[in-house]
């Protein structure tokens, strides 16, 4: 299929799909070496997306989530945020590369705080020795004690948001507030134990969304930060082992990999005029996780983890050092050589052209697919400029096209290219599961989807597959956007190079923070 000129202008913005997922395996799970250690600062996966919640179409919602794979039996510690770790969400809105408005996420994690009367007292138990036990659970007592925001939790984790204006270092600073108060402290409910511990988690959860005083913004915006059940679908065993599957299959032939894990979400919804800047409405994001430059390790710690006090099993201290980055999903995964992972992760979009472009001029994974499936590997002359384009810019169609908010990606005002997962927040909102949507994005027509920015449940693993095998260009047959008439029109549907694990949309919630609830450590109460 030949696509009119306009529609090979928008179609580099889906070509930055092939960049980032060619022959995919998981949007950002342990990609790297060094960041394979650290979980708890190993940033999963971003989306950004106009809210679809009824009533809410004027909001952007970001999420960002850490810690993944996380098993819901995971005890008894369960999956607490890094006390000494700095988390962040990143808005580009001029154009730069660097950031204008950063939300930082700081986390305090308090031990021993259960509180009841009877033999459970401030976290520990009545030996009749004169003094208290501490106990080793994260929750223990009768069920209908948890359920406020302490209740018999012996570990409880608050947080603070702040609002960078500018450098993220040097900028102005200010707190997100509780709405209607003057309280910058939050609470993140404990990870989902079981049900005998929480009885009912989604109510128990949802006492933690707040509404937000969000510095800059008149309208309030909304908060979460807790444990969500996985949203991304991947079939990563068959992937790994050489692509042992058949790529044209049925897209729901195999199951997700990951479909009983749960994982670590930072939720904000803001009013998109709040984010965009002048008449631009296109915003680029991305998320980060930072640590200290140094640590010492107590040899006699007689504590948890706290910079405060200094008894933890250790000090970390020095300059916030970024060790995780993430933007538009699987980039560090599939993109960047094995040797430049750590670097990708420590890095800023604004340098991306100088570090990582030959990754992308020359990219290795077509061959790899040449190798494995006999399909010739796209190496035209000079390189896949067309690709470094999609991959560092974001690609818009021109004035004079319509409809006219075909343009997708690139800031009218852009100077630095970056990547970063960007969003058009002029384009209007698709509830999953209604008309017009499709969890394959653009390559299904619905605009709102991927990679114009990205919802929860589009299925980036098959649309970057397709992409990569030449939906775009008009090979094999593939299922596409045709864009030369009026209106856009799906050519050569159900042709999808998938991976066979599909997104189920009542697997998702359709309100605010859009994941849904967490898998329990034990479902049901067996006594």
């Amino acid at each position: 299929m030949k696509l009119s000129t306009r529609g090979q202008a928008l179609a580099l913005s889906l070509l930055s799909a092939s960049v980032i997922g060619q022959f995919a395996v998981a949007s950002s799970h342990r990609e790297a070496p060094f960041i394979a250690g650290s979980p708890k600062v190993d940033g999963t996966d971003f989306y950004m997306f106009r809210s679809y919640e009824d009533g809410r179409g004027d909001f952007v919602t970001l999420i960002a989530n850490y810690q993944p794979l996380q098993d819901s039996y995971g005890g008894p510690n369960y999956f607490t945020m890094d006390p000494t770790a700095l988390y962040e969400i990143h808005i580009d809105n001029d154009g730069d590369a660097v950031e204008d408005l950063t939300f930082q996420f700081e986390f305090n994690n308090a031990y021993g705080q259960a509180n009841a009367s009877g033999l459970i007292r401030d976290g520990g138990i009545d030996t009749g020795a004169g003094s208290d036990v501490q106990v080793p659970l994260a929750a223990f007592g009768p069920a209908n004690v948890v359920g406020g925001q302490t209740g018999l939790l012996n570990v409880v984790e608050t947080y603070t948001v702040n609002v960078v204006s500018g450098d993220r270092r040097t900028g102005s600073s200010s707190a997100v507030t509780e709405s209607g108060g003057s309280s910058t402290t939050f609470t993140k409910p404990v990870d989902n134990i079981g049900a005998l511990t929480i009885p009912d988690y989604n109510a128990y959860a949802n006492q933690f969304i707040y509404e937000v005083a969000v510095p800059g913004c008149a309208t309030p915006g909304r908060l979460f930060v807790g444990q969500r059940r996985e949203g991304f679908v991947v079939n990563l065993g068959e992937i790994f082992d050489q692509v042992n599957l058949n790529p044209l299959g049925a897209r729901d032939s195999r199951s997700n990999t990951i479909d009983d894990k749960n994982v670590t979400s930072l939720a904000l919804e803001v009013p998109a005029s709040c984010l965009t800047s002048g008449d631009d409405t296109v915003i680029g994001a991305w998320t980060t996780a930072s640590k200290r430059q140094g640590r010492v390790l107590n040899p006699a710690p007689a504590g948890p983890t706290d910079n405060a006090s200094g008894k933890g099993p250790s000090v970390e201290l020095g300059a916030w050092t970024q060790v995780s980055r993430l933007g538009s999903p699987l980039v560090n995964e599939v993109v960047i050589g094995i040797t430049d992972k750590d670097k990708f992760n420590a890095s800023e979009p604004k340098d991306d052209v100088a570090n990582f472009a030959t990754y992308v001029l020359f990219p290795t994974l077509p061959t790899i697919v040449e190798v494995l499936f006999g399909v010739p590997a796209p190496m035209p002359e000079g390189g896949r400029t067309d690709l470094l384009a999609a991959f560092v810019t974001g690609v818009t169609t021109g004035p004079n096209d319509t409809p006219a908010n075909f343009k997708f990606t690139a800031p009218a005002n852009l100077t630095t290219p970056g990547e970063m997962l960007r969003l058009n927040t002029a384009i209007g909102t698709v509830v999953p599961g209604a008309s017009g949507y499709s969890d394959l994005g653009f390559l299904g027509c619905d605009l709102a989807g991927f990679p114009n920015g990205r919802r929860v449940t589009d299925d980036v693993v098959d649309i970057a597959l397709t992409v990569a095998e030449g939906a775009l260009l008009g090979a094999n047959g593939l299922q596409t956007c045709d864009l030369s008439g009026a209106s856009p029109v799906v050519a050569n549907s159900g042709t999808v190079v998938n991976d066979g694990a599909l997104p189920v949309t009542s697997d998702y919630l359709t309100v605010f923070p859009y994941l849904n609830t967490p898998f329990a450590g034990v479902a049901t109460t067996n006594r």
